[in-house]
């Protein structure tokens, strides 16, 4: 074993075979220009040592700390934190952390398919009849081609964008059903279920916008984006005559077809000797900023049916208060009417003798009469008082 640990084929059986071997949080994946992968696990001097980063950068990708989402552009690399996704990238490779996640491991399956070049010139162009073959070679793999950092930069964020519009989906699909049983129901059951699902949602929220922060805050300073270009810095420092040697690095760059147009990556070649010239990856990430933009406004029209919702179950809850309060002054009001018409009872219930009672029966009808009249008249008077002064509903 190497000082600096072992290293193992990345066939798919022998990713199956050292599973449980690299679940160490310090176990890496090596995935070259040409789609090769190999598992690694080494300690993270030996990652320092190969990428040239410092131990803050690295500390980035720890799983153990809780870094929000990151792009960085160092000198040799590019140190990326995407969620689940840790990756160094550089010029001519990719390290990417935790490779048996299942998370990561669509991930690396893509790295695998998208890494290796495209040959710009297929068997049946190689005529040349019409015009000189160097010059076709050239033309078509300059227009075709786009840098290594790139791919693998377009491969994390398009697995990271798609990660996270399928969660937003998925919390769709059980919010809005939850949401509107609530409105037709509630109870202590669909309150909880809901609570759940806003706690659920403020935190991929949170994580999606510091995703499209950082995507922004790159799109943003042009410097930054420059940092991100590894080829032409290395073409450069490893070229006598920076003019003409920064001139030759599209072609020589691996590449895939890439989502930027065919025009586009024209116009970069014929001002790719200009360093400051950033919009080859300017679209790039425009178009992974669009696509996390509108995964948080789906989530942000979440938030305001949600709001919504709560809106309408307090306008409904304001409502069963109103008609108790309107009960309870009912109750209120009879009560006191038939405390007067008690009072009259026990006045004439009291064992005293009245001179006025005898021969007088007929007087016990008249009072019963007159005190239920009265009370009643009261009950009515109390009631159109609170109804003139909208204490209740009419």
């Amino acid at each position: 074993m190497a000082p600096d640990g072992y290293v193992v084929p990345a066939d798919p059986q022998a990713l199956v075979t050292v599973k449980k071997k690299t679940q160490l949080s310090r176990s890496w994946i090596l995935m070259d220009c040409t789609g090769q992968g190999t598992i690694l696990d080494v300690d993270k001097y030996a990652i320092m040592h190969k990428v040239q980063i410092h131990a803050r950068d690295l500390r980035i990708l720890d799983p153990l700390l809780s870094y929000p989402s990151t792009i960085l552009g160092r000198e040799k690399a590019i140190v990326l934190n995407l969620e689940h996704i840790k990756a160094i990238i550089t010029a001519e490779e990719v390290l990417l952390r935790d490779p048996m996640d299942e998370n990561v491991i669509p991930v690396v399956e893509e790295l695998a398919r998208r890494l290796p070049p495209v040959n710009a010139i297929r068997p049946d162009q190689g005529d040349g009849k019409d015009q000189p073959s160097g010059q076709n070679e050239v033309e078509t793999a300059e227009e075709d081609e786009s840098p290594f950092e790139f791919r693998a930069l377009e491969v994390a964020l398009e697995a990271i964008c798609s990660f996270l519009s399928a969660r937003t989906t998925e919390l769709e699909a059980a919010a809005y059903p939850a949401l509107d049983e609530l409105t037709s129901k509630i109870s202590s059951r669909n309150l909880d279920r809901v609570r759940k699902l806003k706690s659920a949602m403020t935190r991929l929220t949170a994580r999606v916008q510091k995703v499209r922060d950082e995507l922004e805050q790159l799109l943003d300073d042009d410097d930054d984006m420059a940092d991100l270009y590894l080829s032409r810095k290395l073409v450069g420092t490893s070229s006598p005559v920076s003019g003409s040697g920064a001139a030759n690095w599209f072609p020589t760059s691996p590449t895939i077809g890439s989502k930027i147009s065919r025009a586009s990556r024209a116009s970069m070649v014929t001002v790719r000797g200009d360093e400051n010239d950033v919009e080859e990856l300017e679209m790039l990430l425009e178009a992974y900023f669009m696509q996390i933009d509108g995964t948080l406004n789906k989530l942000t029209t979440l938030r305001e049916y949600i709001d919504d919702t709560e809106d309408y179950i307090n306008i409904q809850l304001d409502n069963h208060r109103n008609q108790l309060i309107q009960l309870e002054l009912f109750l209120s009001s009879g009560t006191v009417c038939l405390s007067i018409y008690s009072l009259v009872a026990g006045i004439f219930g009291m064992n005293i003798p009245y001179t006025w009672m005898d021969n007088h029966g007929y007087m016990f009808k008249w009072v019963v009469i007159i005190t239920g009249i009265f009370c009643a008249f009261v009950f009515v008077v109390i009631v159109s008082y609170a109804r003139h002064k909208g204490l209740v509903g009419s």
